[in-house]
């Protein structure tokens, strides 16, 4: 059989970012087989010090965060250091950054300054709001875009405050956005000869994850609320209690499942019911059939409710916390925990890339380094002096 380099292989990332959002963008591509050059100065991202620490000072999470990159040290205020990024961007595929808008273009390391040296360079830009608008130079964090995208909005229940999703949403999503950005300008840069700019804002990513709330509203003025963990356009779509103590996901919200669904609860009459016998009238009388369906699984401890679910076609899965993920035997079964060593020889344990190939290997080398680690054999490989 033929053997084939990662998807990326060959193509190199100056990062220029710091936190969760660009470097997430710059783990996927590393996970693809880019060259993902991390540049950090002495004091190093503040990721570094988010969460419990490792013995070394740096958290298990950026360990995690910044798999299979390259760490170098430059200082971005220093006149000189600039001019050595430069250099290292004018060789790159790729530069990926989440400054503040403007802040690299006063640095000679925007975009225009850039392209006129290398017109195949994809630049990728994150931030709060994108590149312009009013509020292009406000400061912007997930927090703040998963909040005015409305995504905290409709979370939570209706009678309490809007609650925020237990991961940094917003900066995940933008990551996603941005390396899909890439990819196009990549295969746009192959068949036309040029690069591009990618402008990705963290709010307009999670404006993005509003489903149906937008055409909702400027079709029929509806504004959506806080339904707790009932699904307002379908059902029976809710997590149940188990008599274990746990919790059960079940969405049974086709008619079809919905049959198979009341056969397995030992309820087929269920289905015939005039107030459950079609989706919308399910949801309308959805605290009705909830209750029905609590009733049934708080008789049954959550893994054997999954497995009479499973054995009867009905999509349903018990609440994991992390301990439990990672005894899952799916979970196990496709490597989705992977384990990485740092510099230190600690295992890192972190997450397989999601995206996988029949042909091509993904890439899972090293947890992240240290602050400069790779600095001299990079400017040696690439031939770029330090004076």
């Amino acid at each position: 059989m033929t053997s084939y380099r990662p998807p990326l292989d060959g193509i190199r990332v100056l990062e220029l970012g710091s936190s969760v959002a660009g470097p997430a963008a710059g783990r996927l591509l590393a996970d693809l087989g880019a060259d993902v050059i991390k540049v950090e100065s002495d004091e190093g991202d503040g990721l570094r010090t988010w969460g419990p620490p490792a013995a070394d000072g740096t958290s298990w999470w950026f360990k995690s965060h910044n798999r299979n990159k390259r760490f170098v040290k430059f200082d971005l205020h220093a006149e000189a250091d600039r001019r050595t990024v430069r250099e290292i961007a004018l060789r790159s595929d790729i530069v990926l950054e989440n400054f503040r808008p403007g802040r690299l273009d006063a640095w000679g390391l925007g975009y225009d300054s850039l392209r006129a040296e290398n017109p195949r360079l994809v630049y990728a830009s994150i931030s709060g709001y994108g590149q312009d608008g009013p509020y292009r130079n406000r400061t912007g964090f997930g927090n703040i875009a998963e909040s005015m995208s409305g995504l905290r909005y409709v979370t939570g229940y209706p009678d309490r405050p809007p609650v925020r999703v237990g991961v940094s949403l917003a900066d995940e999503l933008a990551a996603l956005y941005c390396v899909v950005g890439i990819q196009a300008a990549l295969l746009a840069r192959e068949r036309d000869g040029v690069g591009d700019y990618v402008d990705i804002s963290l709010l307009e990513s999670s404006i993005a994850l509003t489903q149906g709330m937008l055409a909702e509203y400027e079709a029929l003025g509806i504004v959506r609320e806080r339904s707790g963990n009932a699904h307002n356009a379908v059902a029976p779509s809710n997590i149940y209690p188990t008599r274990d103590g746990r919790w059960i996901a079940i969405g049974a919200n086709a008619n079809s499942l919905f049959r198979r669904f009341t056969a397995a609860m030992g309820r087929p009459e269920l289905a015939g019911d005039p107030r459950f016998r079609d989706n919308r009238r399910r949801t309308e009388h959805g605290a009705e059939i909830d209750a029905l369906i609590s009733e049934w699984t708080i008789t049954l401890d959550a893994d054997d409710a999954s497995s009479i679910l499973a054995d009867a076609g009905v999509p349903a899965g018990p609440v994991y916390s992390i301990a439990d993920i990672v005894a899952d035997e799916q979970v196990r079964s496709r490597g989705v925990v992977r384990y990485l060593s740092d510099d230190a020889g600690n295992r890192v344990a972190t997450t397989a890339p999601v995206t996988r190939f029949r042909a091509h290997p993904t890439v899972s080398n090293h947890a992240a380094r240290a602050i400069g680690a790779d600095t001299a054999a990079v400017l040696e490989e690439l031939g770029i002096g330090t004076s």
